[in-house]
């Protein structure tokens, strides 16, 4: 499962001109899930995610959380974070997982971010073609990807 984290100021997703999901201060989250996936990854991700400490404190440091700021996150599903490019010009999505696969772990993932604390945790539509619309803060963006994780 791999995972990108935009600290936004705001950010909204779009589907068909309706807002599908909006936060104010907290993380966008595109999420893409892999074949071979489990709810194990889904919940080491989103533990992780939870306890990241990349918003800046009173002293101008990152070093207080989601929790730490009443921050919510937008969780928006993206299957080409799972691209392989090794070869020629056209990605293959190979490694993705199947949709029924990949929406079960999307949703579960959502769950496990709201069992870590997290209050507000809005979702895109998932397989809609999607606008996602963002405020990046710093800019601050990370990459997780679950396979290099410590156990």
């Amino acid at each position: 499962m791999k995972a990108v984290i935009q600290r936004v100021s705001e950010c909204s997703v779009t589907v068909d001109g309706t807002v599908a999901g909006s936060i104010g201060n907290g993380f966008l989250i595109l999420l893409g899930v892999e074949k071979g996936d489990t709810e194990t990854e889904a919940e080491r991700l989103s533990a992780k995610i939870s306890g990241l400490r990349i918003f800046t404190d009173e002293n101008d440091k990152m070093n207080l959380s989601l929790s730490d700021v009443n921050g919510g996150v937008l969780v928006v599903s993206n299957f080409t974070l799972c691209a392989q490019c090794r070869k020629g010009r056209r990605p293959k999505f190979d490694a993705a997982a199947g949709p029924e696969l990949a929406e079960s772990l999307y949703e579960y993932f959502c769950v496990c971010m709201k069992s870590n604390g997290i209050e507000k945790v809005e979702k895109g539509i998932f397989g809609a073609d999607m606008k996602v619309s963002l405020l990046n803060d710093g800019p601050v963006t990370i990459v997780i990807d679950t396979k290099e994780l410590a156990l």
